[in-house]
């Protein structure tokens, strides 16, 4: 039996299947605002066995408007992927960063990355993401990164957006802000489901240095973090209401942003495979979908801003 079967049957014999639609239907209520969001919402290669192209066909099957992936290195991976953005008609939005741990080969790994990425390629992209940095870096070498996509986004005229990750320059809410106040010209990815599980809270004593990160915030990836981790194992089950209700009022305080500047919004679902998404021990089967999970993030996201 696949893992998905494997699931399905074990929670249709557990009668929550019901339970899950009810929690998905009490989420998918329209939030209304005097205007209409311009929202794009794109899909995750992550976890994706299977090629570019039959990716890309899954992702536009399913009614997405776009993908975001890894900048690729080589030009054969490269081709590959503008042939099949072309062909199935989505938009993209890339990621780049570096992993060295060495600072002057982390950089300049980087840069390249972004260099490439805002230069070289077939169909303009939406925005960049960057995973930008160390946690163990200087302010100063962490702010190098800043300034150079500060550089390639004015030269290119696409935006770079730096995300809030753990193990990156932004990996805390304190952290954050103390580049946000120094640094002007600095735009978020908010993957705020990390600053939960770094601080160990829903962040109700950090308010006021989120609302300020809230502004800076260009791109949304919409997986939902908790106390004791960075993603639920589905947040259509009741017994992570609060910590849903948390993520829609901060996603909630964005869109408004986004509708008064009329600007774009663009959102990826980014529920992670196994080990983000949590196991059965021995048997390693992920205790839920993650391709229906992240389909079920892109509905909730359109019924409550746009529909």
């Amino acid at each position: 039996m696949n893992r998905r079967n494997f699931m399905s049957t074990a929670l249709a014999t557990a009668g929550v299947l019901t339970g899950f639609e009810a929690i998905a239907d009490a989420h998918a209520a329209p939030f209304r605002f005097e205007n209409k969001l311009s929202l794009k919402i794109l899909g995750t290669n992550w976890g994706y066995e299977g090629t570019t192209d039959s990716f890309c066909a899954a992702v536009k099957k399913e009614g997405y408007d776009g993908i975001e992936m890894w900048w690729p290195s080589s030009k054969e991976k490269q081709t590959e992927l503008f042939s099949a953005l072309k062909k199935y008609d989505l938009e993209v939005g890339y990621l780049c960063g570096s992993g060295e741990r060495d600072y002057a080969v982390h950089l300049n790994a980087f840069r390249k990355s972004i260099n490439e990425a805002t230069t070289q390629f077939d169909k303009k992209p939406l925005y960049i993401n960057c995973h930008s940095g160390k946690d163990f870096f200087t302010y100063e070498q962490n702010k190098a990164f800043i300034d150079h996509t500060t550089e390639a986004s004015a030269k290119s005229g696409i935006p770079i957006y730096h995300e809030t990750h753990r193990g990156r320059m932004l990996f805390a809410a304190h952290i954050t802000r103390n580049f946000i106040e120094k640094n002007p010209e600095l735009k978020l990815t908010l993957d705020i489901s990390h600053w939960c599980n770094v601080h160990e809270s829903l962040l109700q004593d950090q308010q006021e240095t989120v609302r300020f990160a809230l502004s800076r915030v260009g791109h949304i990836h919409s997986r939902i973090g908790h106390e004791e981790g960075p993603q639920v194992n589905d947040p259509r089950a009741p017994e992570w209401e609060a910590a849903v209700k948390a993520h829609l009022g901060w996603w909630d305080a964005v869109v408004e942003q986004k509708v008064k500047s009329g600007g774009t919004l663009t959102v990826l679902t980014e529920f992670g495979p196994p080990n983000y998404l949590p196991t059965l021990p021995y048997t390693n089967q992920p205790l839920a979908d993650q391709w229906a999970i992240n389909v079920h993030m892109m509905h909730l996201f359109r019924k409550r801003y746009i529909r």
